[in-house]
């Protein structure tokens, strides 16, 4: 009998561990067929993974201490607070960072793809009402910007906008559709051929004719996107209208973040029953994981694959500076024995952690 891997196994490169190492930087992912947010992080010649349970998670942003994860009704903001590392009952002196969880906003379910900060606001591209939006503590959502072709904000998903990319002064730039449709689910009759990249001051698409664009990001005033339908990493010129390939990556590309000359790219494994089951990339989309792709050269420098437990990836970022991760979930109940101050951090008394869990049994009865 052929021995059954454990949940989340997966093959790397050899020489990624130290590549990450040489790097200064960890890897967040968030996996919405699983529920997880998976954190990985070099541990000398093998890799440390820590999978956390959200609900249905897709947008990911981190911008310095900050990470903000979009879940199937709400986005959930956590805080890194390396203090309670040092102290954590469950692993002590371990982590050299310490996600946790410190506001929820209760939106409603918006299918909310692609986060970013900017400054002190967290945009979103709100695909089920066709625009991009702020995530406060007033509403489910503020509407700051729609594609000139959308008539009414309406939850009809009509273009399938998915993807942000900000500029150098952090505002946003460009986003991603899957077509430039104004009927509820429109952009499912080309998908193949109907997507598009728009610039948002202008509101004028760049970019058309494109198979499934997502996760557009400006580096270093270039313009890069997948194609998730082929799997292809891009490079655009808006200007003249055109794009190039650079690689290819094994599955249905999405997720794009930078670290010094690399780029991490996500893809997906695409199953007969999917919703893109029928596309040609699902008969080469054997598993799920991410590249790690040399940007000067265009070659790719390594890679994990999933082979239990993991078969769609929507977001990726990176974690400069962190090579030891660590998160709490909403699904853990320690993360409310933290307790931070702007001078201080600790955790509760033991007598604390069994109310707490006396209170987190009783709600999962009730």
């Amino acid at each position: 009998m052929a021995k059954a891997f454990p949940p989340f196994s997966c093959t790397f490169t050899v020489d990624l561990p130290d590549l990450l190492a040489a790097l200064g930087c960890s890897v967040a992912m968030t996996t919405y067929q699983a529920g997880k947010v998976l954190l990985l992080g070099p541990h000398g010649d093998t890799l440390m993974q820590l999978p956390r349970n959200f609900h249905r998670p897709m947008g990911l942003a981190v911008a310095g201490h900050r990470m903000a994860v979009a879940t199937q009704d709400e986005v959930v903001v956590l805080e890194n607070a390396p203090a309670l590392a040092t102290t954590y009952p469950n692993k002590p002196n371990h982590y050299d960072a310490f996600f946790v969880p410190r506001a929820s906003y209760y939106t409603g379910p918006l299918d909310l793809h692609d986060l970013a900060f900017v400054g002190e606001t967290l945009w979103a591209v709100n695909t089920i009402f066709s625009c991009l939006c702020h995530i406060d503590a007033r509403h489910s959502f503020t509407p700051v910007w729609q594609p000139s072709f959308i008539t009414a904000l309406a939850p009809e998903d009509r273009c399938h906008l998915n993807g942000l990319a900000l500029d150098a002064e952090g505002q946003p730039a460009y986003v991603t559709a899957l077509g430039r449709t104004d009927t509820p689910k429109g952009w499912r009759e080309d998908r193949l051929g109907g997507g598009i990249i728009l610039h948002v001051p202008t509101g004028e698409v760049v970019l058309d004719g494109l198979a499934m664009p997502h996760s557009p990001r400006l580096y270093e005033g270039r313009l890069y996107f997948t194609l998730a339908a082929t799997g292809a990493f891009c490079v655009a010129d808006p200007e003249a209208g055109t794009y190039e390939v650079i690689n290819q990556v094994p599955g249905f590309a999405r997720g794009l973040a930078k670290t010094g000359e690399y780029v991490l790219i996500g893809h997906s494994k695409l199953r007969k029953k999917h919703m893109f089951g029928d596309l040609p990339i699902a008969q080469r989309a054997p598993v799920a994981g991410f590249a790690l792709l040399h940007l000067p050269t265009g070659a790719i420098a390594g890679s994990v694959r999933y082979h239990t437990s993991c078969e769609e990836i929507y977001d990726i970022q990176v974690l400069d500076g962190v090579v030891r991760p660590g998160i709490l979930g909403l699904h853990d109940p320690t993360f409310r024995l933290g307790i931070v101050t702007p001078q201080q951090a600790y955790w509760a008394s033991p007598q604390a952690a069994g109310a707490v869990a006396a209170a987190a049994g009783h709600r999962a009865d009730a």
